[in-house]
């Protein structure tokens, strides 16, 4: 089989069948964006409840995961939101963002 890329033609024998990147719907990267920036707004108000801080973190990057799938990403913005003082930041909306980038490169990439 021939497939032809913008560079040059790739040549691909049958054991070797091209797997089509599976894209997230634009429901799901709503929703996602949803939960990250509720996240955010509410981790303004509990920056000074550092209890309450960590339940909402734990409980954002626990629906991010549901959402998103399973994505090692999300594990750093989990441990920069344990750093005090940067709840105020938008880092759930910031890791949501760079996933959906990281998303779009690697799809360009095949």
């Amino acid at each position: 089989m021939l497939m032809k890329t913008e560079e040059r033609p790739i040549v691909v024998s049958r054991e070797q069948v091209p797997v089509p990147i599976k894209r997230l719907s634009r429901a799901r990267l709503a929703l996602a964006f949803a939960a990250a920036a509720a996240s955010d707004f509410v981790s303004i108000f509990t920056e000074f409840a550092p209890p309450l801080q960590w339940l909402v973190d734990l409980a954002t990057a626990g629906t991010l995961f549901l959402i998103l799938g399973r994505r090692w990403a999300l594990l750093p913005g989990l441990v920069v939101e344990a750093i005090p003082g940067m709840g105020v930041f938008p880092i759930w909306i910031l890791v949501v963002l760079s996933l959906v980038a990281y998303d779009e490169i690697k799809a360009h990439r095949r």
